[in-house]
């Protein structure tokens, strides 16, 4: 195996050359967790994982509450599944909890205060009457509980850690927030034991081939959890070591290769952000290119698994113009399949795409 094949066998099992998808919750559940920091373009990261879908199909998915939006793991907004929502919670939460606790003092976010703003959160979510973040910032000032420094978006991450919120319907083009007791109301516990190997089984059925350092800053885990979670699996998965490092895989290899193979990834996918080494599909002449310096990934586009070039949307009534950025030129025979998968974004969007090339 070498990292040709690394990247071939993990597009297969993200399901970017083929996907039996039969709904976005399947995607979803599949793949543990999906990264969802800019909420428009992971609507896109379900799209290029279910041939034909519509993002009006996913908002449904949304809207029905089968997914649901929320932070967990490294934390960061994450899609997943309403049936896995209430273990990843347990497993990740008193980490990240943690790992707020010098944040909170500085921003007088005591015990009290917080108690305070789960309160406003129940009494005002109640019953399915789901707020967008404006809505919830106007409502905690009018109660005394002020916004500065950004004091809402960690009462909002720590609400949603202790299972009081997640997200909700979506509001007039704009996501909300909801009670996850009343959104997903069967809650499924397991052991933590129990919910390491399903988190690992996930990840790399899914992902793979991975690494143990992959699997440990996907999950955001600590390093003696993520042994005892790949310990767990490691009867039902094989293995392969490229020079000092061990890549886990599904036992079920497929090498299939589509001919001349492209993808219009959206920013965060999952196919580059979800491994701690991603030079297997992004070099590193081009990680400054496709990364920011404050970690903003910018929707790449992949040709025979490597990242080639980045794209931007801008959309507007009945148009999306989409501008291509190579990185290098790209060819009339790259061009074409390039073209066909926007089209493919245009059909998603219901909106005829505009395609502008830069140099």
């Amino acid at each position: 195996m070498d990292l040709t094949d690394i990247v071939t066998l993990r597009l297969n099992n993200q399901w970017l050359h083929q996907s039996p998808a039969l709904d976005s919750t399947e995607i979803v559940s599949r793949m543990g967790a999906l990264q969802a920091q800019d909420f428009a373009m992971s609507k896109w990261a379900l799209g290029i994982r279910k041939p034909g879908a519509f993002e009006t199909e996913i908002e449904a998915a949304f809207n029905s509450g089968s997914i649901v939006r929320t932070h967990v793991m490294r934390p960061t907004w994450h899609t997943v599944a309403a049936s896995d929502i209430y273990w990843m919670l347990d497993l990740s939460a008193k980490r990240i909890k943690g790992s707020a606790k010098g944040r909170l003092k500085e921003l007088e976010l005591t015990p009290e205060v917080l108690s305070r703003s789960y309160s406003i959160l129940e009494k005002t979510l109640v019953e399915n009457n789901h707020h967008t973040r404006e809505e919830l910032v106007t409502l905690f000032e009018q109660n005394g509980i002020a916004n500065y420094d950004n004091r809402m978006s960690h009462i909002l991450i720590l609400a949603e850690q202790d299972g009081i919120i997640c997200s909700g319907k979506i509001k007039q083009g704009k996501t909300t927030y909801a009670l996850l007791a009343e959104w997903v109301p069967q809650k499924s516990t397991i052991s933590r034991e129990e919910a390491l190997e399903k988190l690992a089984r996930k990840y790399f059925s899914s992902h793979g081939p991975a690494t143990l350092a992959d699997f440990q800053w996907w999950s955001g885990l600590s390093l003696s959890e993520v042994r005892k979670a790949l310990d767990l699996i490691r009867h039902d998965f094989q293995s392969a070591t490229i020079g000092s490092e061990t890549y886990w895989f599904s036992n079920a290899i497929r090498l299939s290769v589509p001919e001349n193979p492209i993808h219009l990834l959206p920013a965060f996918d999952e196919c580059i952000i979800s491994y701690k080494d991603r030079t297997a599909t992004l070099t590193i002449d081009h990680h400054k290119k496709a990364v920011t310096r404050n970690g903003i990934f910018h929707p790449v586009i992949l040709h025979n698994g490597k990242a080639v070039g980045i794209w931007k949307r801008t959309i507007k009534k009945q148009t999306v113009t989409i501008d291509i950025h190579p990185f290098d030129t790209f060819t009339p025979s790259l061009r074409e399949p390039l073209e066909n998968k926007i089209q493919e974004f245009g059909v998603f969007l219901n909106k005829e795409p505009l395609i502008h090339y830069h140099s």
